[in-house]
C-alpha cells in the first residue's frame, strides 16, 4: 500500500509542475522514477517514453501508467495515472472558476507566457538525454564520438528528414523506424 501512495505522490508532483505538455513531463518523470526513487533504469525510461509516444493518449499519462504498472501492477498503474492527472483537474477547475467569475485571465496568461521558455528548456534537456542514450548508450555528457551508434544516427536522420519534409506522418515514421531498426539489427547481427 505504501508503494501506491509513493506512486500517487510522485506523479502528482510531476503533474503539478508539468506545464507545456507531455514532452515537458519527461525530465520531471525521469527525476522522480529514475534519479529519485530508482524504480526504473534510464534504458527502461526511454523505452517507456517510446511506447508512450506510440500508444493513444497523452505521453505523460501513458508514461505514468506504464511506470505504475511496472512497479506495482494494475493498482500501481491506477495510482500513478491518478496522481499525474489529479493536479491538472484541480488547477483547471480553479482556473475555470476564476475565468467564469472574473472573466480576466491576463495574470494567468502572463504567468504561462513567462513559463514558456522554461518549458522549452525542459523539453530540450530531455531530448539531449534521450539522444545521448540512443546514440552513445549513456544518459549524460560527455560522449565519445568513437562509440557512436551509427544505426541510431541513420534512423534518426531518416526520421527527421521524413518528418520535416512532410512526406510521411508521425505514425508512419514510427512504424518505419521500428522496421528499419529490426532490419538493421538483423543484418548487422545485433551489433
Amino acid at each position: 500500500m505504501e508503494i501506491l501512495l509513493q506512486l500517487f505522490l510522485s506523479f502528482a508532483k510531476v503533474g503539478l509542475f508539468c506545464i507545456g505538455g507531455g514532452y515537458a513531463s519527461m525530465p520531471l518523470i525521469q527525476n522522480e522514477v529514475v534519479d529519485g526513487h530508482h524504480w526504473i533504469t534510464m534504458h527502461e525510461f526511454v523505452d517507456i517514453f517510446t511506447i508512450s509516444q506510440m500508444t493513444p493518449g497523452p505521453i505523460g499519462i501513458n508514461a505514468a501508467t506504464f511506470v505504475g504498472a511496472k512497479i506495482a501492477g494494475i493498482m500501481g498503474a491506477i495510482a500513478a495515472t491518478a496522481g499525474f492527472v489529479f493536479p491538472s483537474v484541480i488547477i483547471m477547475l480553479l482556473m475555470a472558476y476564476l475565468y467564469f467569475k472574473y472573466g480576466d485571465v491576463g495574470i494567468i496568461r502572463g504567468v504561462l507566457n513567462g513559463l514558456r521558455p522554461a518549458v522549452v528548456a525542459l523539453i530540450a534537456s530531455a531530448g539531449v538525454g534521450i539522444m545521448t542514450l540512443a546514440f552513445w548508450d549513456k544518459a549524460d555528457l560527455p560522449i565519445s564520438l568513437a562509440e557512436t551508434n551509427i544505426r541510431g544516427v541513420v534512423i534518426f536522420l531518416i526520421s527527421m528528414g521524413l518528418i520535416y519534409s512532410g512526406k510521411m506522418g508521425t505514425i508512419k515514421v514510427l512504424l518505419l523506424s521500428g522496421v528499419l531498426g529490426l532490419v538493421i539489427f538483423s543484418l548487422t547481427g545485433g551489433l
